[in-house]
């Protein structure tokens, strides 16, 4: 079997594994009070040009967003979003479970505009209606689509006017910084951005994401929301060590355009057989729309996720490739669609 579902389906690099066995007997305090969190902090302010930001370690990308969400909103406070927000249909509710609404607005390439902000501050209104505090986005969004620097100036822009906090969900960051045609870099991010998260989970970490909150007014107390949330690891030098290693010698990167590379070739193969794509995704999720049959038959030698259910004979399925991912896997992939389209 082959596995084409997600961009976590192996532990970690071996350099992660390596740094881990490396510092196994090493003593250190808990909750990330640790010289290997303050070395991998230190990596990221640097890595981001952010000598002030405040940087924390949590477990995974629902974990964060919960998290930094429910401290960054008083109760009153919403977040916007575009309806295919990770936020919106794969947290299981978990903002709202935090007492914020999230206000959706409907976008075929799953990036907000400074135009919807615009439609979505205007329509609330009054004492009545909750109050649009937090732009939500997410790079690379949930259909393989990338921000391109223009575009986050812009939403910057939008939010200082409309006096929204901007939020980017970085559990792809390093497939954002590193897709084709993408122009921000870690620097531009911490610039623009409220806070946002760089992940590890999705690429080469066992697990972990590392929080970036560059709003200063944000910053305080902000450990005491994570403990309220159980964010707050005992073990939580296993971060700081993971995350050194991941970010050393620019291996974070280098794996996101490996992923990349290899979604592109297969983008290339896909189109050259003429299959249709629901989405132009320059990162690592490909999204092509094949017959149900030939969907049903790839099944039984690959794993892939349904991105849309049959309509007129045809499903969109979700190929992802991880930093693991093989040449050869995307070629008998391939190989096999051709002969399953014949």
């Amino acid at each position: 079997m082959i596995h084409f579902r997600n961009d976590y389906s192996v532990a970690a690099h071996p350099a992660v594994l390596e740094a881990l066995a490396r510092f196994n007997d090493e003593r250190c305090p808990g909750y990330g009070r640790d010289p290997f969190c303050e070395e991998a902090a230190a990596t990221i302010r640097k890595l981001c040009q952010a000598p002030d930001a405040a940087v924390h370690f949590l477990s995974g990308g629902t974990q964060v967003n919960k998290t930094a969400l429910g401290a960054f909103l008083r109760p009153y406070e919403a977040a916007v979003a575009a309806e295919s927000g990770h936020i919106c249909g794969h947290e299981t509710g978990s903002i709202e479970h935090n007492g914020h609404k999230i206000l959706t607005c409907p976008a075929e390439d799953g990036k907000l505009t400074p135009a919807m902000l615009e439609a979505v501050c205007t329509g609330q209104t009054g004492e009545h209606a909750v109050v649009p505090r937090l732009a939500y986005i997410s790079n690379t969004t949930e259909v393989g689509t990338v921000y391109t620097l223009a575009e986050l100036r812009s939403l910057h822009d939008a939010c200082i006017r409309l006096g929204l906090l901007l939020y980017c969900d970085g559990a792809r960051l390093g497939a954002a910084i590193t897709a084709p045609g993408s122009d921000a870099g870690f620097a531009d991010y911490a610039v623009l951005c409220d806070a946002f998260t760089i992940g590890g989970t999705k690429n080469g970490l066992l697990f972990g994401e590392a929080l970036v909150i560059t709003n200063s007014a944000l910053q305080p107390y902000f450990r005491h929301c994570m403990k309220q949330q159980g964010a707050t690891l005992a073990k939580g030098w296993v971060f700081g060590i993971q995350f050194s290693a991941i970010l050393r010698d620019n291996l974070y990167l280098e794996l996101a355009a490996r992923a990349n590379g290899l979604a592109g070739e297969l983008t290339q193969g896909l189109q050259a057989l003429g299959v249709p794509l629901l989405s132009a995704s320059p990162s690592n999720q490909v999204f092509p729309l094949l017959p149900d049959g030939v969907v049903e038959r790839l099944a039984e030698d690959f794993t892939f996720e349904i991105q849309q259910p049959s309509r007129d004979g045809r499903t969109g399925i979700r190929l992802v490739t991880g930093w693991y991912s093989s040449r050869e896997d995307v070629d008998t992939f391939l190989q096999r669609l051709e002969v399953l389209l014949k």
